[in-house]
């Protein structure tokens, strides 16, 4: 009963406001930093920012962002690409310049029809629209990695996952819907800290869910308030309605990279006993959540040029980060400190603990097909690369102290980390 209220006391929280909220937007700025001093307030109310649009929104105001109409070429290439949406070289990057910053929302309207999720749920699609343009609203543009982007590239990767025979044959629209609206919104409304600055700043959604899955807890609940707030599912059966706002909670909370080895440890135990049943709706969900794991953190097994940017953009949250801490006067996070933990560094460590074991059984789950393999040979390629560089950078700075190698210590604080 108590984690039901808690669960409620989110929703109403990431819908009416109700909480104060530091602007980290405005504190990551550097352009706006030496403003900060002749703001009225440093707190505002993150949540009604996205309560504002909404509101906007559902009364039919359009954003400013839709007024600028797209030049026909723009348009043409970015429908070609959406041609090859199910191809492992997609260039998010490229598509959202092509649709002007609306990746998220185009390709979302593609992929819904596509699976005729549209027809199958009875969707209106200008309602369609108007929640998706509020998800995408929702991410901070200042962010240069927990943006929309990033949203629309996760989506993508599902989009191929789903494709997989393994998992294809079994799903039903109801479990294809979640997939891609849980990637879609996974991280929604991601302030650009982790958690456990959060938790070490005393911030309002660490005392709401209680240090426990902070920001995964926070992009759930403003999800199902967008959710009812545009009236997307209104039509349909209020048990079905709350069983897609549960199983969302469900994949979104998968997302937490602290329960890394939890999902690890069971995916192994059913690869070693051969027990899944795709067949049964939980199994499937399992899955789901695999899938969506992998979607999150596909960077390092994307080809070099597009694997490269998302690395350097993670890192550079990071560093905000540690920069943030050290203007505040805050011990510097782990991963955080642009003096002593370098891009090459970082992404080892990364792909050796976190990405490669998780690819490595999602391989072995889909029989090792040509995605599988295709992107455990990225992810190699990609890796040797980076420590290409690192031995570079050893090579020109020998006063630098990092052996190039990730200690336990280091592996750890992987662990720690909010996903990148």
């Amino acid at each position: 009963g108590d984690a039901r209220v808690r669960g409620q006391t989110g929703v109403l929280s990431e819908r009416r406001g109700s909480y104060p909220f530091i602007d980290f937007r405005l504190l990551n700025n550097t352009t706006l930093s030496g403003e900060i001093g002749t703001k009225k307030k440093v707190k505002r109310l993150l949540s009604f920012q996205r309560y504002f649009h909404a509101s906007r929104l559902l009364r039919g105001i359009i954003p400013q962002a839709s007024l600028y109409l797209l030049d026909e070429d723009y348009l043409g290439q970015a429908r070609y690409m959406l041609s090859k949406v199910g191809m492992w070289d997609f260039d998010i990057f490229l598509f959202d310049r092509l649709t002007n910053g609306n990746s998220l929302v185009t390709l979302l309207c593609h992929l819904f029809n596509v699976h005729g999720l549209i027809h199958h749920f009875q969707l209106d699609m200008v309602t369609l629209h108007r929640f998706l343009v509020m998800v995408q609203e929702d991410y901070h543009s200042q962010n240069p990695y927990h943006n929309a982007v990033h949203a629309a590239d996760v989506t993508q990767a599902m989009h191929c996952y789903l494709r997989e025979p393994k998992l294809a044959n079994f799903l039903t629209p109801s479990d294809i819907m979640l997939g891609l609206l849980a990637a879609a919104a996974h991280d929604v409304d991601h302030p650009g800290v982790n958690q456990p600055f959060l938790i070490k700043t005393k911030h309002h959604l660490a005392s709401l869910y209680q240090n426990v899955s902070v920001l995964e807890n926070h992009h759930w609940r403003s999800t199902i308030g967008m959710l009812r707030e545009s009236r997307l599912l209104a039509h349909l059966p209020k048990e079905m309605t709350q069983d897609i706002e549960q199983q969302l909670g469900s994949l979104i909370l998968a997302t937490d990279i602290n329960r890394q080895n939890e999902f690890l440890i069971r995916l192994k135990s059913h690869l070693d006993n051969q027990d899944l049943r795709l067949e049964d709706a939980q199994d499937r969900h399992f899955m789901l959540q695999i899938a969506l794991k992998c979607a999150d953190i596909c960077n390092p097994c994307r080809l070099w040029d597009l694997s490269k940017q998302w690395s350097e953009r993670v890192c550079e949250g990071f560093y905000r980060q540690g920069d943030l801490e050290q203007k505040f006067e805050l011990e510097i996070s782990p991963l955080c400190n642009q003096q002593k933990d370098t891009i090459p560094s970082i992404q080892i460590g990364f792909m050796t603990y976190i990405v490669e074991p998780l690819f490595e059984r999602w391989a072995q789950f889909t029989g090792n097909t040509p995605l599988s393999e295709n992107m455990l040979n990225h992810l190699r390629r990609n890796k040797a690369k980076w420590r290409s560089l690192l031995h570079k950078q050893h090579s020109s700075s020998r006063s630098n102290d990092h052996s190039g190698q990730v200690t336990g210590s280091q592996e750890q604080t992987l662990n720690e980390e909010e996903t990148p």
